[in-house]
C-alpha cells in the first residue's frame, strides 16, 4: 500500500501550506552558500592569507544573514500592508453593497464553470458562513496558507543563510590558503545540489531541475569571483 492509498479521501496531505517558509528558507540557504561561498573563492583567489579569507567569510556571513532579514521582512511587510487594504475595501463593499457583492460572487463561479442558479446559491451560503473570507478567497485569492507573515520570513531567511553560510566559512578554517578554493567550491555545490533535491522534495517538485538549477548558478557565482580574485590578485 502506498501512502497515497493510505491516506483515506479528505484526508490528503497537501504541501501549500508549506510555502511561506520553505521559499524564505530555501532562498536563504541557497543564498547563504553561494554568496559566502563566493566571496571566499573570490579572496582566496586574490591572497592566500587564511586570516583575510575567514575575516570576509565572517563578515559576508553576518551582513548577509542581516540582509535577508531585512529585505524579507521589507518586502513580505509591503505584500501584507496590501493584504490588508485590499481586505479593507472588501469589508466596506460587503457593508454598502451585500447584495451587489454576493452577485459579484456568484458571477466568479459561473465563469469557473458552475451553473448561475446553483452559483448564486453557493455564493449566498458562503456568504452567510464567512463573507469577508469567501471574498478574500475566491475574489482577490488571499487565502490562510499564502497570506504573509513578515516576521516568520525574515528570522527564517536569516537562520537559513547563516546556516547555509556557515558551510564554506568552517571549511575555511579546516583547510589553509589556496586550496581552500576547490574545498569550498567542491562542498558547497554538493550542499546545494543536495539542498535542490531537498527542496524539491518537501514542495513535491521535480527533484533533477531543483538540483541542476542551483548547482549551476551556484558554479557560475563561484566561478566568476574567483575570476575577478585572481585578476586582482595578479594586479596587486
Amino acid at each position: 500500500m502506498t501512502e497515497r492509498d493510505a491516506v483515506p479521501h479528505g484526508g490528503e496531505h497537501h504541501l501549500v501550506h508549506r510555502i511561506g517558509w520553505l521559499r524564505a528558507a530555501v532562498l536563504g540557504a541557497n543564498d547563504g552558500i553561494v554568496s559566502t561561498a563566493s566571496l571566499i573563492v573570490g579572496v582566496a583567489a586574490a591572497t592566500p592569507a587564511q586570516d583575510a579569507i575567514l575575516i570576509a567569510g565572517v563578515a559576508g556571513l553576518v551582513a548577509g544573514a542581516m540582509s535577508m532579514a531585512a529585505g524579507e521582512y521589507v518586502s513580505v511587510s509591503s505584500q501584507s500592508d496590501t493584504e490588508k487594504a485590499d481586505l479593507e475595501k472588501e469589508r466596506q463593499a460587503l457593508a454598502d453593497s451585500p447584495i451587489a457583492e454576493r452577485e459579484e460572487l456568484a458571477q466568479i463561479y459561473v465563469e469557473r464553470g458552475v451553473e448561475l442558479a446553483l452559483a448564486r446559491t453557493v455564493a449566498k451560503q458562503l456568504m452567510a458562513h464567512d463573507d469577508l473570507a469567501a471574498h478574500a478567497r475566491d475574489e482577490l485569492g488571499i487565502s490562510e496558507h499564502g497570506s504573509a507573515r513578515p516576521v516568520q520570513a525574515a528570522l527564517t531567511s536569516a537562520a537559513s543563510f547563516a546556516i547555509g553560510a556557515a558551510l564554506p566559512l568552517g571549511l575555511v578554517a579546516l583547510v589553509p590558503g589556496r586550496h581552500a578554493i576547490v574545498a569550498v567550491s567542491l562542498a558547497s555545490l554538493a550542499c546545494l545540489a543536495l539542498l535542490g533535491a531537498a527542496s524539491a522534495r518537501v514542495g513535491g517538485a521535480d527533484a533533477i531541475r531543483a538540483t541542476v538549477r542551483v548547482t549551476l548558478w551556484g558554479a557560475l557565482a563561484m566561478a566568476l569571483t574567483a575570476g575577478i580574485g585572481s585578476l586582482f590578485g595578479t594586479v596587486v
